[in-house]
């Protein structure tokens, strides 16, 4: 690539996740067509050999593209892409998934909208899987989100899709927020609206970006762009694998909405939906012990699911204070 400096940066978090990204490499490598790019990969301490196996498929000599970069620890998603953004050199900034795949020239297509489209500040594309088909749950709107945060009866979803509901832009593609796993933005808007929070350790750092990133000008998901989101590919860990109505929560991800729900929405929001949280442990119990004695089964049995969601409220309940005072930290469970 030449010295001059390029369209685009592309920036990949890596968690121990080589062979995901050598494959969304050669996925750049193959589709992205009229754009001078390079790679930045930021490792969060994978502690293994991934630099040496992405090296093997794309070495530094032939790839001085592709340059590599250690945190010295986990710092999650926000910090290590923070740093990406320090060291990048070019005039737009993409956030890319190990585990994603390109299928197209989406790459190109992006860059050229945020090129021609002032008014535009970030774009992103529709999640599929390898099957293409499109991802069932891709949330676009913050009160999407906000309403997945309470748990209530069926019967009152409406009522509380009418208290919070989405908007309606004009522009079928302009959406509240993109997912990080591919989201592209100009260097100039970054600089206007702000690097990532580092407070946030993993989820919820893309809602709270889009939020500002928003006020510089329209967000974009281009629902005839697709790219293959395989999944999971560099959080494994983190995962709740069994989620049931109640426990539906992956709690280092509800961990990030509460505190992007208090940055955004203020400290009322934030204590309303720990005092929903806090009424429901009760409740559950109650309720419970209530079908059993009608069911004649022991009182207290079968109450994993009660006992689980009290325990993941507890771990919220740890951060309690610092997210209502706003105070800076490393919000990681």
């Amino acid at each position: 690539m030449p010295n001059d400096v390029p369209d685009l940066s592309i920036l990949i978090v890596n968690y121990k996740t080589p062979r995901l990204i050598v494959d969304c490499l050669r996925s750049v490598y193959e589709h992205t067509r009229d754009v001078q790019f390079e790679v930045l990969i930021i490792d969060n301490q994978s502690d293994d050999n991934s630099e040496a196996i992405v090296r093997a498929t794309y070495p530094a000599d032939q790839f001085p593209a592709i340059r590599w970069f250690d945190m010295g620890y986990n710092a999650g998603f926000s910090r290590a892409n923070n740093l990406g953004i320090d060291n990048a050199r070019g005039r737009t900034i993409l956030l890319l998934n190990s585990d994603t795949l390109l299928i197209d020239n989406l790459i190109g297509r992006a860059v050229r909208i945020l090129d021609e489209q002032a008014d535009v500040a970030a774009v992103g594309a529709m999640q599929i899987n390898r099957e293409g088909q499109v991802h069932d749950q891709m949330y676009c709107w913050f009160n999407d989100l906000l309403r997945f945060s309470y748990i209530v009866p069926q019967k009152l979803q409406g009522w509380l899709k009418r208290r919070l509901p989405d908007p309606h832009y004009d522009d079928p593609n302009q959406v509240d927020w993109i997912i990080g796993a591919f989201l592209m933005t100009r260097r100039s808007t970054i600089e206007q609206a702000g690097k990532m929070d580092e407070n946030f350790f993993l989820y919820g750092e893309d809602v709270e970006w889009s939020y500002r990133l928003g006020k510089q000008g329209r967000m974009l998901v281009l629902r005839d762009g697709f790219f293959v989101h395989l999944e999971y590919g560099s959080s494994e860990s983190y995962q709740v694998q069994e989620l049931s109505y109640i426990n539906r929560f992956k709690t280092q991800l509800q961990l990030s909405n509460l505190l992007w729900i208090r940055k955004q929405y203020g400290i009322g929001a934030f204590l309303l939906l720990m005092a929903h949280y806090y009424t429901l442990i009760p409740i559950l119990y109650i309720w419970k012990i209530s079908v059993n004695l009608k069911q004649r089964k022991p009182l207290f049995s079968e109450l994993s699911n009660q006992t689980a969601f009290a325990k993941q409220v507890g771990v919220f309940s740890r951060f309690f204070w610092k997210i209502l005072f706003n105070r800076p930290g490393f919000y990681k469970v």
